[in-house]
């Protein structure tokens, strides 16, 4: 049985989201840049007369698909950090309780991810429902 979440084990975490919010918005920083300068590029190859080759074009679209799904990803694990920091700012008690059992989550498993509003017995609970 977990125990309950001790005052440093909650400010490691609450340093560990800080940190991962502060990843998650360089990485879509970085998205941001690469995206203008595609764009940008897109533009360039538009003034001249002749046009990129068809498995050039294709290349790029794929890429350009690539890099926003990427960032669609990073952008719902930087929500999920933020949520995870509102939690622990306006209910410091309840950071790392189980939303379905109500059970104190390991802090191994919150060490490892953070933001866990499961234990790993309910999470795993869900994902089986999910897929059958």
């Amino acid at each position: 049985m977990a125990k309950k979440l001790t005052k440093k084990q909650i400010e490691h975490l609450q340093q560990r989201l800080l940190r991962e919010g502060d990843r998650a918005l360089r990485s879509l920083g970085q998205f941001d840049e690469m995206a203008k300068s595609s764009a940008d590029h897109q533009q360039d190859s538009d003034m001249y007369s002749y046009s990129d080759h068809m498995a050039d074009l294709g290349t790029d679209a794929m890429e350009r698909e690539k890099m926003l799904l990427f960032a669609s990803k990073e952008g719902r694990y930087l929500y999920r950090i933020e949520d995870a920091l509102r939690r622990l700012y306006n209910e410091p008690e309840k950071f790392g309780i189980c939303h379905s059992c109500q059970k104190p989550i390991p802090f191994e498993r919150l060490d490892a991810l953070p933001h866990a509003r499961y234990c790993l017995d309910c999470k795993l609970r869900e994902e089986e429902e999910a897929a059958a």
